[in-house]
């Protein structure tokens, strides 16, 4: 069985540099259906009102992005409900903090142009519709989100947040955020970000009836794998923000890593706190290791998809995303679990 499982590493591996190249670019005509996409400039609007008191700026974020607005105040914030008499006021009040007026400030000078990230958007978006005829393409928007949530996905609108995207060297994040967080909150990071979140929400994992944490693994594989397509990603270590040591420490362990999880029944797991330390951000996977980068358990399922789509050229992206049944992925590879 060890051999067979070797053999099946060594092919499943030995391509791992660049990722199956499954869309063309953007030279046919079904990808050119998504217009150019605009971020909607909502943390201007937002910062408008909070620093000038300005009414003009307010109504626009009520009549122009109520669902954007709601989003923020009860969701994001959870400073109360958008109906409640004060709550403009009690709106103000919370990004007048000292500490939030410098991050907005910053905000404002480091993204005053979206171009690069507005073409990064439009690329991907063109190859999805191409590939998922039906998806409606969502209204992408910017905003101020006081550290809290990265990215939201509501009904058609898609938004991310500047103030945690600063750079991995901001200072600010160093008081608040461990270094191995920090390494994400960088302004290449909000497109793929937005795409896997969006993803996630076109396509939840079936909690219902997957549950493993082999599930969770396929399911995030499938996920990042997609993506990395869509943004024409060069490496699947690419996708995850791998250094290139990193990437080198998974290949040589790429054996040690299965049979551990095949070996140790880990792989047929239904405890949380054993898909978050495979597959959450951290300093290190723990299972395997202090040394070990974190998110091996979303690395492996990367690889394996991306085997998995090279052998089923049959395939489509919709196709990939709607299968939910992770162990025949396995028996279709014939790699022992």
């Amino acid at each position: 069985m060890r051999n067979a499982l070797y053999i099946f590493l060594v092919m499943l591996f030995a391509g791992w540099a660049m990722v199956a190249c499954q869309w063309s670019l953007d030279h046919g005509q079904g990808g050119r259906s998504v217009t150019d996409i605009k971020v909607h400039r909502y943390d201007k609007l937002l910062d408008e009102y909070i620093s000038g008191n300005s009414f003009s700026a307010l109504q626009k974020m009520s009549t122009d992005y109520p669902q954007e607005t709601k989003f923020l105040i009860e969701d994001v914030l959870a400073i109360g409900s958008v109906s409640d008499d004060n709550i403009n006021l009690r709106l103000r009040e919370y990004f007048s903090d000292t500490i939030l007026k410098t991050l907005r400030r910053d905000a404002r000078h480091k993204f005053r142009d979206m171009g690069r990230i507005e073409r990064d958007f439009t690329r991907a978006f063109r190859r999805l519709k191409r590939e998922l005829p039906h998806m409606t393409v969502p209204r992408v928007y910017a905003q101020l989100s006081a550290l809290n949530q990265s990215v939201v996905v509501g009904d058609s609108i898609l938004g991310f947040s500047l103030d945690k995207y600063m750079g991995a060297d901001y200072p600010l994040y160093n008081q608040f955020y461990y270094s191995y967080q920090c390494r994400s909150m960088s302004p290449e990071f909000i497109v793929p970000d937005c795409l896997r979140f969006f993803l996630l929400s076109e396509y939840p994992f079936p909690w219902e009836w997957h549950r493993t944490l082999l599930d969770q693994i396929l399911h995030r594989g499938k996920i990042h794998w997609v993506v990395a397509q869509a943004l024409g990603t060069p490496t699947l270590e690419d996708e995850l923000g791998y250094t290139t040591e990193e990437g080198e420490w998974c290949h040589e362990r790429r054996e040690r890593i299965w049979s551990h999880l095949v070996e140790s029944g880990q792989l047929h797991s239904t405890d949380p706190m054993l898909a978050r330390a495979y597959l959450q951000p951290a300093e290190c996977t723990y299972p395997l290791g202090v040394d070990s980068p974190g998110k091996v358990g979303v690395w492996l399922g990367l690889q394996i998809i991306d085997e998995y789509m090279s052998r089923n050229k049959n395939m489509t992206i919709a196709d990939l995303l709607r299968e939910t049944d992770y162990r025949s992925i396995l028996k279709n590879l014939q790699l022992p679990y």
